[in-house]
């Protein structure tokens, strides 16, 4: 038996919380109370909330949603234990003949006539015909299967800029050809660097992408997302995957009251823009694929980087609980990859979170990853209703995208760009 559970909207020093009924509480002037909760997750104040929620809320649903299952059995559902210290379940490695065809479909491109860049890359343009199906059967795995992979062997030391980005858009065209808008500056490409004198220069902390410091768990904006490793740090930069199969099968047999929580419709997202916010779930039931998250911490909690804007609306208490649960979740089972200079990682962005640890640049070795948001028109999950917006923002007919920028060298810092809440993390 279930029962309805009341919205906690401020945890009090002693047990006793304030309620709100409001699925979308309308903004109001001044100072909002928000729960005690930071951007990157703190377990003693996630216990702390606990134990209070446990005594103020004992009756909460001990089953999960109708139409949701008990348990999801995919091969997505994985644990970092299931994986050997080598990684040899996950990693492509390419030969010398790869890497010979990778070569001249390069040479190929630059033979064609008029003025071709970025956007011309297509299987056609690029042919592999060795690797085609490999590169074929990576998409199968990354839709249907475990949902990463890591391509390894590339040399990107022996080309240049424009020609690495080439090389990156051919080969991962086989795995997935459409490629999305990455902010609203109409960036195609990002680089994910740390660039320290911007900082200094503008006064200003930008955000995750273009800084040193760890990222928590989340999703972006994409169906499936690449990292193309250029140059690694000398310290650090550890990537984590963790399947949100996994999340929700453990979630579903400990706390399904929290699987509740994930699939209401009034989180709020910060838009970080002039006080806009609007609301939708961060757990999905997608068609024919079963339950997935969607979201980032950042526009949830807000950070030391991006405060809220003073009118956007608090979660409640229980919300707060329910989003570090999933993040403890993810740490309990990710599975950790140590990307070396020249792969490349891929995987489904709705089938896992993913997170960073921090990371320190040295000499010659410093972080720079080259991102892509792609979609496979064919294998794609069905979008659910609730994300179409942020699908055509990303993939559609937006105005932003006629824009089409290929950063060659390196992306400008975000807090550049106007429109701040195409970042992610």
């Amino acid at each position: 038996m279930t029962t309805t559970m009341p919205q906690a909207s401020h945890l009090a020093l002693t047990p006793k919380l304030s309620t709100n009924k409001d699925l979308a509480p309308a903004p109001v002037q001044g100072d909002i109370q928000r729960p005690d909760i930071s951007w990157f997750p703190d377990r003693k104040v996630f216990l702390n909330r606990v134990e209070a929620l446990k005594l103020l809320y004992p009756n909460r649903p001990t089953t999960v949603p109708t139409g949701w299952p008990t348990q999801l059995d995919k091969t997505r559902a994985w644990s970092g234990g299931d994986f050997s210290d080598n990684g040899k379940e996950y990693i492509v490695q390419f030969n010398k003949a790869d890497l010979a065809e990778i070569d001249e479909a390069l040479a190929h491109f630059k033979t064609l006539a008029g003025e071709l860049g970025p956007d011309d890359i297509s299987k056609e343009t690029f042919p592999l015909p060795g690797l085609k199906d490999r590169l074929g059967a990576v998409a199968q795995e990354i839709h249907n299967g475990r949902g990463f992979v890591v391509l390894r062997g590339l040399q990107p030391d022996k080309w240049t800029n424009v020609e690495n980005i080439l090389v990156y858009l051919g080969v991962t065209s086989y795995i997935a050809e459409q490629r999305g808008m990455q902010d609203f500056d109409g960036r195609m490409i990002l680089h994910i660097q740390a660039v320290v004198e911007d900082v200094k220069k503008h006064g200003a902390m930008p955000n995750s992408p273009y800084v040193a410091r760890a990222q928590p768990f989340h999703t972006d904006l994409c169906d499936i997302l690449s990292l193309y490793a250029l140059n690694t740090a000398k310290y650090g930069g550890e990537s984590f995957l963790a399947s949100s199969a996994q999340i929700y099968n453990e979630l579903a047999a400990t706390r399904p009251d929290i699987i509740h929580t994930l699939i209401k419709d009034d989180w709020i997202f910060d838009e970080f823009w002039q006080g806009q916010y609007h609301t939708r779930p961060l757990l999905y039931n997608f068609e024919g694929q079963g339950p997935a998250f969607q979201f980032s911490r950042r526009p949830l909690t807000g950070s030391h980087f991006s405060p809220h804007h003073p009118d956007v609306p608090s979660m409640t208490e229980i919300q707060a609980e329910a989003l570090d649960a999933v993040f403890f979740a993810a740490q309990k089972h990710k599975v950790e990859i140590k990307l070396q200079k020249g792969d490349m990682m891929i995987f489904n962005n709705f089938a896992m979170l993913h997170a960073r640890s921090s990371f320190s640049d040295e000499g010659d070795q410093r972080r720079h990853m080259l991102r892509l948001w792609l979609r496979n028109e064919e294998l794609m999950w069905k979008t659910p209703r609730e994300l179409e917006r942020l699908s055509w923002e990303c993939y559609g007919d937006h105005e932003w995208r006629a824009k089409r920028v290929w950063d060659i060298e390196r992306s400008p810092p975000e807090l550049r760009v106007k429109y701040r809440r195409a970042s992610c993390a």
